[in-house]
């Protein structure tokens, strides 16, 4: 809203206490829907700015309060940005980072160039006469004499030289369920999982990596479960590289990678649920099928940023830690000594509701209250001492 201010235009403006009555009255008429906005204000609102007057402009909006009922101002990015909690996060994987195939020939391809760059060596060293007489000898060949090795000779030998180098040398011997990640100058240039007898430029640095299915058995870890009691836990998980480019790249040492996220995954699945429920049906550790799925998907979530796929994770051992295994031993047999002696008082007392219900309702004897309360109490002491026997 522009409120002129007079400098020096000779046009008397309104006075503070008259802006302050229209504005009222136009609030008013406005909720009233009396009057429109125009007649509420009178000529003051039909008047524009005073020729040579500043205008200023009042943010009116700030000093008030919004009407009951009005929709509340969305926050703004950066206010959800400050409110919001920071929750743990999931590893993201480099999108640029992927497996794809690297630069590969078969191995008979770089023998036979190799032979033949050798084969060629050959020739230009027995035209130059540099071969041993008896060694032509023997191929059939007629030697020749040496008159030292000139300069047109010294080019097709160095490229020979090369190709041949470069042909046998990087000759290599690819094993089944082993997978070659190849670097340049710390470039990325593709994985080789071609097995038997193979070609790769011996410019590559070539890391093997293992992508067979393998399991890993931890040694006895630490957790607590959701009561805070010490735990001992062993899990066996099935895993396996699925990308080898993450697996080499993402991370300083994958298998490593994968023992810390275990211990932690498992540290987290099991601190949601009791080792033990001894007085309840309620969920446990024990169910050994519903915590190995929550713990697999788990850690197949921690470990698919580094290339690695988890298969099953599964605890196989799940005790309390020596501190406090004696005590919560007895108090298993505890819990198991009166949940049995519950089933047996449970028996006890419908057997003697069903003997009292057939004497009486067949008419064989007559009981009154207390007859019926001393003859409850004979059976249930006789029933209850037969059954502790047993």
């Amino acid at each position: 809203m522009g409120i002129p201010h007079p400098q020096g235009s000779g046009v008397p403006g309104p006075g503070a206490a008259e802006i302050v009555a229209q504005a009222v009255a136009r609030g008013i008429d406005g909720r009233d829907g009396v009057r429109g906005d125009a007649d509420a204000v009178g000529p003051l609102a039909r008047r524009g700015p005073v020729k040579g007057a500043a205008v200023t402009e009042v943010p009116v909006h700030l000093p008030f309060r919004p009407r009951p009922g009005a929709p509340a101002p969305a926050p703004s990015r950066r206010t959800a940005e400050r409110t919001a909690q920071p929750g743990r996060r999931v590893p993201r994987a480099d999108e640029q980072l992927r497996e794809h195939r690297g630069p590969v020939l078969p191995g008979w391809i770089a023998v036979a160039v190799g032979a033949l760059a050798l084969a060629g060596c050959a020739a230009v060293l027995w035209r130059a006469g540099v071969v041993p007489a008896p060694l032509v000898a023997a191929f059939g060949a007629h030697p020749r004499p040496y008159h030292g090795l000139r300069a047109t000779h010294w080019p097709p030998l160095a490229f020979l030289g090369v190709v041949t180098l470069l042909s046998l040398g990087g000759l290599g011997r690819a094993k089944a369920g082993h997978a070659w990640v190849l670097t340049l100058f710390g470039s990325y240039r593709g994985t080789v999982r071609r097995t038997g007898l193979t070609w790769i430029s011996p410019l590559l640095l070539r890391r093997r990596v293992d992508v067979r299915l393998r399991h890993w058995r931890s040694a006895p870890m630490p957790a607590v479960d959701s009561g805070g009691l010490a735990l001992q836990v062993v899990v066996q998980v099935v895993w396996q590289v699925r990308d080898t480019a993450r697996a080499t790249l993402a991370v300083e040492d994958h298998i490593e990678y994968l023992a810390e996220q275990v211990e932690s995954a498992t540290a987290r699945v099991l601190s949601r649920l009791p080792a033990d429920a001894f007085h309840d049906d309620a969920p446990t550790l024990r169910d050994a099928e519903a915590v190995g799925e929550a713990l697999t998907r788990t850690l197949a979530a921690d470990t698919e940023a580094v290339g690695i796929e988890v298969f099953s994770a599964q605890p196989t051992r799940i005790e309390y830690a020596p501190e406090v295994a004696e005590a919560m031993r007895r108090r298993r047999v505890a819990a198991i000594d009166a949940k049995h002696r519950d089933t047996v008082l449970t028996a006890v007392v419908d057997a003697v509701d069903d003997t009292v219900h057939r004497l009486t309702s067949r008419g064989i004897v007559e009981l009154d209250d207390y007859e019926r309360k001393a003859l409850v109490k004979d059976l249930t002491v006789a029933f209850y001492t037969g059954r502790s026997d047993q």
